[in-house]
Order: structure tokens, then C-alpha cells, then sequence
């Protein structure tokens, strides 16, 4: 057994910072949301269920990344029959500010199945919708920062026969046209990620790689429960992990982690780098809740080393 020498995370004590009461309609919960920075300011792209389990997306903003006002208008996408043929609900959003553009990818679910949905936007109230990024039974994805080598990257979470899920890869010219995809991750038996994993927070660049902030999922007796880790990806090359946290940096504890509409669950869809190199992760607790915790850069490079 391996054990971390040390917490490195540490939990706001302020949390929750957003629940269903802080939202401008009636919801029953507000969780696994985009994060971003724009104009100076926290994002974040908020999931919100309403009473009807209805999702939709609304924006929200923040001068110190904790107390956020939340728009009082959803984010509305261009009509498109056809797109909406694959859109029966939407969830999980992730944010990346690359070149000019921030590219937001969700997950797309219709009785079709999940599918990776895409869109762009420069200002965050009008937003372009972009082709469907996968065929079906596919989320999670996560757009790099930056080109490499000349292509967009993006990491996914394809399910398997057994409706288990490893990490990938997938690489485009265009941010339309995907493929060159490589599995880069996998399940790890009898560990807290022995079930499915998939990318977190939008990846990090730091000198010793990409830090890759991700959620794992086990099984047990009582259901299934959601854990954080972390790993670092080449820099050059990120179908090639460097390093992986054995332990995870973060499990449900807490009782708005423990009990909600799905308990034992934190699952991150974004993280920021504060000053003096301090990591605002921004995760759903219980599928109710949006929350925060920091945690040091070097930290969470260093864990990933730790054996």
C-alpha cells in the first residue's frame, strides 16, 4: 500500500461556494462547472439542473475567484435541428482560451447516447456553435491550451464494452476534423481509479510537463465514488505520461461531498493558477454543489513522483 506523505489539498472553509440557492431561477442543483479566466476575472460556465432534471449552462463571475454573480440569462446556442437532434441534454462543460477564441466542450446526451458537443465564443454571450467533436458513447474532453506540434489536442473519455473508461488522446488540424487518437491512461486494478477515469481540469503548463488535475471512480458495495488525482503529460508529446499520482489529492469527506444527488462524488471540470502559484480547483460535490479547494503548484507536480 502506498500512501501520500502528505495532504496537499486543502478544502475552502467557506464551502459550498454556489448551491441551487444562489442561482437566479428554481434548480436543484448547481455543479461540475467551467472555469476559466476572462477580462480579469474567475468564469466559471455553471451547470445548473433545474426541478425537471432539465440541464442548461449559465454564466457566472468572480473578482476573487470565491463570491460569484450569476447571470440572470442562460447561455442560449444558435438553433440548429440537426445539432439538436443529439442535445436532449447537456452537462460537464470544460473552457479553453486558445489563440483569439474560448472553445467550450460539453457533453452532449440523447438517447443516441453522449456525444462531445463544441462551441466558441470571444465574450462569453454570444457563442458559435462548432461540429460535433466524436461519434457517440464519448465526454470529458478537455482542449490543451496551446497547438502542439502544429495540431490542436484534446483529451477524451471514450466508454468501453464494459462501460469502463480510460484516458485518450486525439489530435485535429482544424478543431473539426479529430483522429490520430491513442489511449494514454488507463484503469488501474484495485485502485481508486479502477473504474473510469477522464480529464478534469483543462491541462496545465509547467516546466516539468502538463499538469493533468483528473477524476477517477471505483465501485463498491454502496455505488460508485469519485476521486481527484493528478498526472503530467510530455510537454512535446502528451500521448506520454511522465508521472501519476498513486494516491488520489482529493476524496469525498466532507458531508456536501458525501450527500447529495449522487453521494460520494468530487469531480473537478476546472482549475486556475492563482499568485504565487496557488491552484483554485473548482469541483462539484455530490452532483449538488459547486466547491473549492487550493492546493501549490509544485505540490501537485511533486505528488505525481510520489512512490
Amino acid at each position: 500500500m502506498i500512501y501520500p506523505k502528505k495532504e496537499i489539498v486543502t478544502r475552502y472553509p467557506g464551502n459550498p461556494i454556489l448551491t441551487a440557492d444562489d442561482m437566479p431561477v428554481a434548480c436543484s442543483a448547481v455543479f461540475n462547472s467551467g472555469v476559466t479566466t476572462y477580462d480579469g476575472r474567475t468564469l466559471m460556465v455553471l451547470r445548473i439542473e433545474d426541478i425537471d432534471r432539465y440541464q442548461h449552462f449559465r454564466v457566472a463571475t468572480s473578482n476573487d475567484g470565491v463570491h460569484f454573480d450569476v447571470s440572470d440569462d442562460p447561455i442560449i446556442l444558435p438553433e440548429d435541428p440537426e445539432a439538436e437532434r443529439y442535445e436532449g441534454t447537456i452537462y460537464d462543460p470544460r473552457i479553453t482560451h486558445i489563440e483569439d477564441r474560448y472553445i467550450l466542450c460539453y457533453a452532449a446526451h440523447s438517447g443516441m447516447g453522449a456525444r462531445i458537443g463544441m462551441a466558441e465564443t470571444r465574450d462569453f454571450k454570444s457563442f458559435t456553435r462548432m461540429p460535433f467533436g466524436s461519434t457517440v458513447d464519448n465526454r470529458n474532453a478537455a482542449i490543451f491550451p496551446e497547438k502542439i506540434d502544429g495540431r490542436y489536442a484534446r483529451l477524451e473519455r471514450p466508454l468501453n464494452s464494459k462501460n469502463e473508461g480510460d484516458l485518450w488522446i486525439a489530435f485535429s488540424p482544424d478543431l473539426v476534423h479529430w483522429g490520430d487518437a491513442h489511449c494514454i491512461a488507463r484503469t488501474r486494478h484495485h485502485s481508486w481509479d479502477q473504474w473510469k477515469l477522464g480529464a478534469g481540469a483543462v491541462p496545465i503548463r509547467t516546466e516539468k510537463g502538463w499538469l493533468l488535475i483528473y477524476h477517477g471512480a471505483c465501485t463498491t458495495a454502496s455505488g460508485a465514488i469519485y476521486r481527484l488525482g493528478v498526472m503530467l503529460l510530455d510537454l512535446e508529446d502528451p500521448k506520454q505520461i511522465i508521472a501519476r499520482s498513486q494516491s488520489a489529492i482529493l476524496a469525498p469527506r466532507e458531508p456536501y461531498e458525501r450527500v447529495g444527488d449522487v453521494p460520494n462524488v468530487v469531480f473537478t471540470s476546472g482549475a486556475i493558477v492563482a499568485p504565487n502559484d496557488t491552484v483554485r480547483i473548482y469541483y462539484g460535490a455530490a452532483d449538488t454543489c459547486m466547491c473549492l479547494a487550493t492546493a501549490k503548484l509544485d505540490d501537485l507536480v511533486s505528488v505525481c513522483f510520489e512512490r
